[in-house]
């Protein structure tokens, strides 16, 4: 006969047996993280073919290559719902597992790493900057640094996530509220979103204005990265919808997602747009609230 322990007991109820209903529920997430796979598949590809569009030159062929990289840019706009969604899911179903975690990081780093930085080039400064030149060598530069950078934050978010307690002294500590630097899926959301309002490559505006849209293109891409592995506090907004007025949530939920499907081009960028600033300007004004610290040589003597 086998007795029955306290850690025994313990365990089972940490690691309950999955049977019917409740070992499918654990499928659940997985199969949005491999959407999110999926479209960053999808996105590079895309890119891929609009850049051999590119290269012949013709007009026509610039217009069909714009179709090509607003698909993807699409495709990656899908990959953050898709992104939310399996978070959430697996929260709300409580089917979070280690595993999971890992595969959603994976998939972020190809869909929202891997794919804007190819997707960037194709569209911006690799058909409007000379091969072999210095400006086209850092526009290379700046995209793998991107990658690397978005690869960096989900290792630090993974790491904090998980192992709190045993970080080096003065690290950031996890806040369920905010992230510790620019989410990956946001930073490539602005690249995808940009691509979405003006999907025609940047070569087509002629030589002059192309080269000076790459160079600011550069610049963006730059900052985003900066961003990604700063420690600017940006909201995660995983508490919402979680209170009584959860029915307010639904209703804006709704008018958000009728406008995006009217209005896509605009309200995408809006959004992103607007959610970074919003945590840069936090951050400014952060910095402005701070009370100056009292010293011993501005403390009179009575």
């Amino acid at each position: 006969m086998t007795v029955s322990t306290p850690a025994n007991v313990e365990a089972e109820v940490k690691n309950p047996e999955r049977r019917g209903l409740g070992k499918g529920l654990y499928l659940i997430p997985s199969v949005f993280t491999a959407a999110n796979i999926g479209m960053g598949f999808y996105a590079v590809m895309a890119a891929v073919r609009g850049f051999q569009l590119i290269g012949s030159g013709t007009e026509a062929d610039l217009v069909q290559a714009a179709n090509y990289l607003d698909n993807a840019a699409r495709a990656i706009g899908w990959a953050v719902l898709f992104d939310m969604l399996d978070g959430r899911i697996a929260r709300l179903t409580r089917t979070t597992t280690e595993i999971g975690v890992q595969l959603d990081s994976i998939a972020d780093v190809v869909t929202f790493g891997l794919a804007p930085a190819v997707l960037v080039y194709v569209w911006g400064y690799g058909a409007t900057l000379a091969e072999g030149s210095d400006l086209h060598s850092l526009a290379w530069f700046l995209s793998f640094m991107y990658l690397m950078c978005g690869g960096f934050r989900l290792a630090r978010f993974n790491v904090q996530s998980s192992r709190p307690r045993i970080l080096a002294e003065g690290s950031i500590k996890t806040d369920k509220k905010a992230f510790v630097g620019l989410p990956i899926p946001v930073a490539g959301g602005l690249i995808a979103a940009i691509i979405h309002f003006v999907p025609l490559p940047l070569v087509y505006y002629g030589p002059e204005r192309a080269r000076i849209y790459s160079i600011l293109l550069m610049g963006l891409v730059g900052l985003l990265g900066v961003l990604m592995v700063s420690t600017l506090r940006f909201s995660s907004f995983k508490t919402v919808g979680t209170s009584s007025r959860s029915m307010r949530t639904i209703i804006l939920a709704v008018a958000v997602g009728t406008l995006i499907f009217l209005y896509s081009r605009h309200v995408l960028l809006i959004l992103v747009t607007g959610y970074i600033l919003h945590g840069l300007l936090s951050r400014v004004l952060v910095l402005f609230r701070r009370r100056p610290e009292v010293t011993e040589s501005t403390v009179q003597p009575h």
